[in-house]
């Protein structure tokens, strides 16, 4: 049963690395390359896993679909924690854009609605996407024209600011739009002094 275990174990672990290491390499031969990535060429298995041991590396299968497989000596661990810290990094240097939502009503008053739009202002500045959700209640539902100002009204006031990726639409007893801060123009480099278009000098 303990045998079992440790086969399970071995096998999760394998599948996890991706990398095949040492003894589980099966070819009879490999296109090895040495601890700086430097070829070594064509060798069997046996001669390239008596290197690993003579350096105190790993023998590590980089390509195993070719013919033969290409391996390289290094030391594993040291790999896999450069290959996890660069992830690392590259997952730090990504942008996270959350979807904020927003929800208003169609008898939303003055007061209420400024405080939302301040906030709308606020999630577009840090990057984020808002979704606007207008709910209807009861007999609302009748009044969509009433729901459908209040969104336009919102979309004219953040126009210099927003972009709109879905314009309202009614779902259910709902009304979405989803709007995200506006992609920056790019600053035209003319020269002082160049007239505008249709303008003499």
């Amino acid at each position: 049963m303990r045998t079992i275990a440790t086969e399970f174990r071995d096998r999760r672990q394998r599948e996890e690395r991706k990398h095949r290491l040492n003894r589980e390499i099966t070819a009879p031969e490999v296109r090895l390359s040495g601890p700086d990535n430097e070829p070594i060429g064509i060798v069997p298995i046996q001669q390239a896993l008596a290197m690993a041991g003579d350096l105190d590396v790993d023998l590590v299968e980089i390509a195993a679909t070719a013919n033969p497989p290409v391996c390289r000596l290094m030391d594993y661990g040291k790999f896999k924690y450069q290959e996890q810290k660069k992830a690392a990094e590259a997952k730090a240097k990504q942008t996270v854009i959350e979807i904020k939502e927003v929800k208003f009503r169609p008898g939303t008053d003055d007061g209420d609605y400024n405080i939302k739009v301040r906030n709308i202002r606020r999630f577009l500045a840090d990057g984020d996407k808002v979704k606007v959700t207008l709910r209807f209640r009861g007999r609302e539902i009748t009044h969509q024209d009433l729901g459908l100002a209040l969104l336009n009204r919102l979309r004219d006031e953040l126009a210099d600011i927003i972009q709109v990726e879905q314009f309202p639409k009614l779902e259910g007893r709902q009304m979405i739009m989803m709007i995200a801060p506006a992609r920056k123009k790019p600053v035209g480099k003319g020269a002082e002094g160049t007239p505008a278009a249709g303008q003499t000098a």
